[in-house]
């Protein structure tokens, strides 16, 4: 959980001097910003608390999340506006294609479809959580997308029509990042190799000078695979050990980086073991 001087909505921190707060099981619960507490007095008002409990991930803050131009939802009432993302299912009945921001883990789901699935007119809701694409339906004579659409921005997440363009540049966004780590971790394992397979087959008749010199060639090749191949790991690691919870990053993030301390001070001390060939590989194949 966020920390005492950490906003129990967000977790980020609160600025010195400020007091704002919001009673979430029975306990009041600080916040950073009038925003988020305006959100989770929405979240506490529609019976929704359990989220905090299941939330694994932090959400935007709503200093980012909620835009000030509410009265801009209008725009999407019109029929020539949502002739491309709504269509009719029946007399009343409306279904639109939306694309959620914000959504950072299964809780955020959770919310969205509890907090949606509970607004007037609304018969039918469902969020895939892969790809954040929401399927709404709505009774047109009850209310309106843009009331929905509200309804959304008031528990601090962000809603646009779907775009197949859009949606497919944030996947290729992902796509490359993960291909640049992929390609980091892998030309650093092959790097590596190449100063530790050479000290496996001196087998002990290496000299201490040569030996101390491939473990610190391994170590500075080994550190960009740390840094940026295995981020994810540490950041969803310390994530679910802030929620008390204990995912399969966790142990991963422990093994790893356990090794490459262990191989930092053998290198530092020339004494010892060091693993940076079994580190490297480790995250490629991850």
């Amino acid at each position: 959980m966020a920390t005492d001087r950490d906003c129990y909505h967000c977790g980020l921190p609160i600025p010195q001097g400020l007091d704002l707060t919001v009673e979430i099981d029975g306990q009041p619960r600080a916040m950073c910003c009038a925003g988020c507490q305006a959100v989770a007095q929405a979240i506490v008002a529609n019976g929704l608390t359990d989220y905090y409990q299941h939330r694994n991930a932090l959400p935007e803050s709503p200093r980012a999340a909620l835009p000030p131009e509410l009265q801009e939802l209008g725009l999407f009432d019109h029929p020539d506006v949502q002739k491309n993302f709504v269509r009719p299912v029946g007399e009343h009945e409306r279904e639109a294609a939306l694309i959620l921001e914000g959504i950072t883990c299964a809780a955020c789901v959770w919310l969205n479809e509890s907090h949606i699935a509970k607004q007037p007119g609304v018969t039918a809701v469902d969020i895939n959580y892969a790809t954040r694409r929401a399927r709404v339906r709505w009774d047109e004579s009850v209310t309106k997308l843009s009331a929905i659409l509200e309804a959304i921005q008031a528990i601090g997440y962000r809603a646009h029509p779907y775009d197949v363009t859009k949606s497919e540049q944030l996947a290729q966004k992902e796509r490359r990042s993960a291909q640049w780590r992929l390609f980091v971790a892998g030309f650093g394992m092959m790097q590596v190799m190449m100063y530790a397979f050479p000290v496996y087959m001196a087998d002990g008749d290496m000299t201490a000078d040569i030996e101390q010199l491939m473990r610190w060639a391994s170590l500075l090749l080994t550190l960009p695979v740390m840094v940026y191949s295995a981020a994810p790991f540490f950041a969803n690691a310390w994530r679910d050990l802030r929620f008390r919870r204990v995912g399969m990053d966790v142990p991963v993030a422990l093994g790893v980086g356990s090794a490459f301390l262990a191989s930092v001070w053998a290198t530092l001390t020339a004494s010892g073991e060091v693993y940076f060939d079994s580190v490297t590989m480790f995250i490629f194949s991850c």
